[in-house]
């Protein structure tokens, strides 16, 4: 991982604008990529690209590899003759400031049923050889996949938990009868793999052009209702029945007094070490494919993981479990020299979280929301901040900067006032901003709402509330010339521009030294 200082934004793809409920990899995702490069902000970072499950969560989802089929964009399979124009004209009115996922669902899978007929009566050869190929070199996980996904459908998407037996403990002639039955749906589930595959790829490929690098997040638990669980139980602490014996979660803390139960299985830590970590190596490999570094939420599971016992209505009870943690990184590390990893360090940080992220080198993050108690020597101030971190004014688990300066308290308020140096609530994500881009750690990010300078209500995600997270979108106005021209002065002024782009600066400073002039 390069050192050079730069910045980054925070905005998970189905929070784009566009015209189908969802932000989505139509043209949307290429003005924003456009943003990002005018206002010199050279990091993108997202959320899991898996397909959302339970509470339309991306850290809940039916796979560890498969992406999101709701991302795909209606308007470039019209583009490529896989949509009619009638078919758009059947969309729903959908609100342009959040997303509303059930109708989301249903109209995004119309379309797509409706693409993969088109594609399946009416042959493309050219798109059927790339998608002959991408099912081959992905087959590892897809056809575990996208027979789950056929099952889960034909069972009126019923968890594999209450399935009958016989596919429930996946019995071969069960499988082999469902793999007869359903192989047009599996085939159309391998199809919207192919479809968001290939529309991200593009995606991608335009960014890296553009100088800018995306940054993925990996998930440290699966869902139970999830395809690896179903397909490879053996990876999991299951009983004879299949169920979880332990859940993940983690003790209280400072986003809830009873802890959060998160209610995903844990890992069979022996297992993985007997089989050489092979599902770790396989699952970063393929979320690397995507994005250009990863951050590994709850990282410190790693070191120890809380487990709470199976059917337990809280998090308060539990044990931290430790697990083999410094044989997988070494694995890992082998098989990905340059080990392009952010550990999320928050939360309760032992001694081994820190000796484990340290002697990885890995770099953690700071979260300024944290770090306006009163006291000075608070690690979360950036006065403390490591060279060597990823620096941030909120995460998405967070309130907005705004949000959390209206709901502090006067105290936090003052103290948050003193040390930033400014007077109207109106400046305070703007002072937050700035001051984690002048702070000297290489890495500074916040989510689009703090540049927005928005409240609470453009909270992403409320951790421990069961629904109502991860609706809220930002419009088309939001993407405005003028806060790219804002940001671009910030990165210029903290350094934080790319290295053509200093130069590029450094040589009119030269040639214009005196001049009452600014090239910003």
């Amino acid at each position: 991982m390069s050192f050079e200082r730069k910045s980054g934004i925070i905005l998970h793809p189905t929070s784009l604008p566009g015209p189908d409920g969802i932000g989505d990899l139509g043209p949307e995702v290429y003005r924003w990529i456009d943003f990002l490069d005018s206002s010199g902000t050279q990091l993108w970072q997202i959320l899991p690209l898996g397909p959302t499950g339970y509470g339309d969560s991306p850290y809940q989802c039916f796979s560890a590899f498969a992406g999101n089929p709701l991302l795909v964009s209606p308007l470039v399979l019209f583009e490529e003759g896989l949509l009619r124009i009638q078919d758009l004209k059947e969309r729903p009115d959908f609100p342009a400031d959040e997303v509303d996922f059930g109708a989301v669902i249903g109209w995004k899978t119309l379309l797509l049923n409706k693409a993969f007929l088109a594609f399946r009566d009416k042959p493309q050869p050219a798109l059927e050889k790339e998608f002959d190929a991408f099912v081959e070199t992905q087959k590892n996980w897809l056809n575990d996949f996208a027979l789950f996904m056929a099952i889960k459908e034909s069972q009126d998407l019923h968890s594999w938990i209450e399935w009958s037996e016989p596919l429930k403990t996946r019995q071969p002639g069960a499988i082999s009868e469902a793999q007869t039955q359903l192989a047009d749906t599996i085939q159309k589930h391998k199809f919207n793999q192919f479809l968001f595959f290939r529309q991200w790829a593009r995606a991608k490929a335009y960014a890296n052009q553009k100088g800018i690098q995306i940054i993925g997040d990996m998930p440290f638990v699966i869902s139970l209702d999830s395809s690896d669980v179903w397909a490879n139980p053996g990876l999991f602490l299951l009983d004879e029945e299949l169920n979880p014996t332990f859940v993940a979660g983690v003790p209280p803390d400072y986003f809830s007094e009873t802890g959060q139960l998160w209610g995903n299985p844990l890992y069979d830590w022996k297992f993985h070490l007997e089989t050489n970590f092979e599902w770790w190596v396989a699952r970063l490999r393929s979320i690397l494919e995507l994005v250009d570094m990863v951050r590994l939420d709850h990282f410190r599971g790693f070191a120890a993981a809380w487990h709470v016992p199976y059917g337990n209505e809280t998090a308060i009870e539990g044990e931290w479990i430790p697990g083999p943690a410094v044989e997988l990184f070494t694995e890992l590390k082998r098989n990905f020299p340059s080990l392009p990893i952010i550990a999320e360090d928050l939360g309760v940080i032992t001694p081994d979280v820190k000796s484990l992220r340290d002697g990885f080198d890995l770099p953690g993050m700071k979260i300024l929301q944290f770090a306006f108690s009163g006291d000075p020597e608070d690690d979360f101030l950036p006065h403390h901040y490591p060279v060597n971190c990823f620096a941030y004014t909120g995460s998405h688990d967070n309130n907005t900067a705004r949000g959390w300066y209206d709901d502090a308290t006067e105290f936090e308020q003052q103290f948050c006032r003193d040390y930033l140096n400014f007077d109207s609530e109106d400046e305070a994500a703007w002072a937050m901003i700035r001051s984690v881009w002048q702070s000297v750690a290489n890495y500074a990010l916040a989510p689009i709402q703090d540049f927005l300078g928005l409240g609470s209500k453009a909270r992403f995600n409320l951790p421990g509330k069961m629904d109502g997270n991860w609706k809220w979108r930002m419009t088309s106005q939001d993407i405005s010339v003028e806060l790219a021209k804002r940001i671009r002065k910030m990165n210029l002024l903290y350094s934080r521009l790319s290295p053509a782009e200093k130069t590029k600066y450094t040589n009119w400073v030269a040639a214009h030294r005196g001049d009452q002039v600014s090239p910003h």
